[in-house]
């Protein structure tokens, strides 16, 4: 019924939540951090130029010095921005990503790995955490997409896209969201883990089956920057979704589990 409130969240779920937005946080300015020591992703087992994928690197040209940056072999000048940027120190330097995206902010990679390795354990914690605890009040399954909701993904898209005035008959989830929350918990956030672990001395030391399954170092490097992206572009338009579409109800069901009912939430099975 538009207007009631439900008890949408519980105390696990939000509090994963927030661990996962400040986890998520740290971890790209951590890892942009580590990336920038070496500035570069290779689609090869090894470091070979032949097959970079993306590289940043800085040049003289008419005395002064410029940021590029490189995309299969197309090469843009990214000065201020990419390549040569800011250093954290109120200057310009060869810095791949510059200061204010990175964490630290100067070029420090010992601190970057703590910090990264840190809130990749917190993210994973809160990742199982989260898994056990939907499970357990059968909620988890409201948000797995399951074959009856595939002829729905279209009408759904329509809704979105202003085409069609009501949207498929639904449960506490659309399909859309559905598809969204099946691939980021099941296929994106494991990758993601897997390939970090890949990419810690201690773990391909213990089990180095795992680089070389996934290509070897440099195209595990590649894995996990890629599903970094993908998992950015995720989120930015979940908070366009959430800014849309009732950002104070959404933030506060966050904040407190409560959520109040608008039209067409929550209809059909």
């Amino acid at each position: 019924m538009v207007g009631e409130r439900v008890y949408r969240h519980g105390v696990t779920a939000r509090t994963a939540h927030w661990l996962w937005a400040l986890a998520l946080l740290v971890l790209v300015m951590s890892g942009l951090q580590v990336f920038n020591a070496d500035p570069y992703l290779d689609a090869s087992d090894k470091s070979d130029p032949h097959k970079r994928v993306l590289g940043f690197t800085a040049a003289m040209q008419n005395g002064e010095p410029i940021g590029m940056t490189t995309i299969f072999g197309v090469t843009f000048n990214t000065t201020h921005f990419l390549g040569y940027t800011d250093d954290g120190m109120g200057a310009e330097s060869e810095r791949a990503f510059p200061a204010w995206v990175t964490f630290p902010g100067t070029q420090d990679l010992a601190d970057g790995r703590r910090w990264h390795f840190f809130f990749a354990w917190a993210l994973f914690v809160a990742f199982v955490a989260y898994l056990i605890s939907a499970a357990l009040r059968g909620t988890l399954r409201e948000m797995i997409l399951r074959p009856s909701d595939l002829p729905k993904l279209v009408p759904m898209q329509l809704y979105y896209l202003r085409l069609r005035r009501d949207p498929p008959p639904h449960g506490t989830y659309n399909p859309l969201q559905k598809v969204a929350y099946t691939v980021v918990l099941f296929v994106l956030f494991p990758l993601l883990i897997i390939t970090g672990l890949a990419l810690s001395p201690g773990v391909d030391a213990a089990f180095p089956w795992l680089t070389v399954i996934l290509g070897g170092r440099q195209f595990a490097r590649t894995w996990h920057f890629t599903l970094m992206a993908l998992l950015l572009v995720y989120f930015a338009t979940h908070l366009i979704l959430v800014l849309t579409t009732g950002m104070w109800n959404n933030i506060r069901s966050m904040i407190t589990g409560w959520y109040t009912l608008k039209e067409h939430d929550g209809v059909g099975p």
